[in-house]
């Protein structure tokens, strides 16, 4: 069978036939790159450069790869047709995926390791800051801390696209090989569904902290942050995304990406039940409400909680000031710097409020998010606030 219009008419089996080929061959890739075997190393003990014949054998799988590719479903993203999204493991990524899949073969966590997961755009960079700072508080006070110099992404790096996504333009970031030197705890994140995290993060003690928002705020937040990264990435600065009536269709599909928002959130979600040692589910618009105790919550968690002179002496609320969305984006390293060649620190900071989804939603819209609420969430347990009370 063939494409239409970008979208592949096949059987599922044969999308993860496809899938396993690229896997392999995707990894086989990495390991001739990365993974240089002793003889293949120089006196310094630096890397030679590849043989001929290794260099035609990398040439010809990675253009398999990329014809392999041509078998997935895809769909357009925000309306470019310059970069689609294609679906793999049941979400939707961008078509240059081979950071994903050397993520998921060669990262090993330690039992020590902290992750902070959660679909983007859903208050990833606050909970950074917020367990960077509880872990660190020991060795660097809210006075003194790097948090004051550093993009909170900058000291709890993602993985799969900071770490194993390649050259990024930051020389702070480390490299895969280098993650065996960071200190315990090893702060990372990840955007990643629990279903695709590799298998060393299921099966270790490493413990995982999840954040998810409310979808409308979600959904806005994403039509307003990723037209500036699509343009980085195709250089073009007029490029126009799809009107918001289009963007709210695509994202109630799942057809956004990282998607589908409900089947990331509900996965971390039932993990939290099952695992409650393992992963703590935060939502947003609680964190919001409630900080003072979620973060007492999220210091218990980790292994770090709060001693009774700590809190008298407000030490929470002090990492809580620091944290604030205010107070970050108006350091000077948020509003000049850069993360990548992709990303201005200050993109990461816009307002932050619970609600502001009316400000470019319609009730209509909303009425349907609320029934798309029901149909996914209904019986879970899991519920969300629209507004602030």
């Amino acid at each position: 069978m063939t494409c239409l219009k970008g979208r592949m008419l096949r059987p599922l089996s044969f999308s993860l036939y496809i899938y396993g080929h690229i896997y392999n061959l995707t990894n086989a890739i990495y390991v001739r790159k990365h993974m240089a075997e002793p003889s293949a190393m120089n006196q310094n003990g630096t890397t030679t450069k590849l043989n001929q014949r290794d260099e035609t054998s990398l040439v010809n799988e990675e253009v398999e790869v990329e014809h392999l590719k041509q078998c997935l479903p895809k769909t357009t993203w925000m309306g470019s047709k310059q970069n689609l999204l294609i679906k793999i493991q049941d979400f939707w990524y961008l078509t240059n995926f081979s950071n994903i899949l050397t993520f998921q073969t060669h990262f090993l966590a330690q039992d020590t390791d902290l992750i902070v997961a959660s679909f983007p755009k859903t208050g990833t960079t606050w909970l950074k800051s917020l367990l960077f700072s509880i872990t660190n508080r020991f060795v660097n006070p809210p006075n003194k801390t790097p948090l004051l110099t550093n993009n909170p992404h900058e000291l709890v790096c993602d993985l799969e696209t900071a770490i194993y996504g390649g050259n990024t333009g930051n020389s702070k970031l480390p490299h895969p090989n280098q993650l065996n030197e960071l200190p315990s705890p090893r702060l990372f994140s990840s955007h990643l569904p629990y279903s695709s995290l590799p298998e060393s993060v299921k099966v270790s003690s490493c413990k995982i902290l999840y954040i998810c928002r409310n979808p409308l705020d979600t959904l806005v937040s994403h039509w307003l942050f990723f037209p500036k990264l699509i343009k980085k990435i195709t250089g073009d600065e007029n490029f126009q995304p799809s009107n918001i009536e289009d963007f709210f269709e695509d994202f109630c599909q799942g057809e956004v990406i990282y998607g589908p928002f409900f089947e990331h959130v509900v996965g971390y979600w039932k993990q939290s039940l099952e695992q409650p040692n393992k992963v703590l589910f935060f939502k947003y618009e609680d964190l919001k409400e409630n900080p003072s105790a979620h973060v007492k919550k999220l210091a218990e968690f980790v292994g770090m909680p709060f001693s009774t002179q700590e809190e008298n002496e407000g030490v929470i609320e002090e990492i809580i000031d620091l944290c604030s969305i205010n107070t970050l984006k108006d350091l000077e390293v948020n509003k000049s710097g850069s993360l990548s060649h992709f990303f201005e620190n200050k993109t990461f900071f816009r307002d932050g409020e619970v609600g502001g989804w009316t400000r470019y939603l319609t009730d209509s819209m909303a009425e349907k998010m609320n029934e798309l609420i029901e149909q996914k969430l209904g019986g879970s347990g899991l519920s969300f606030k629209l507004k602030p009370l």
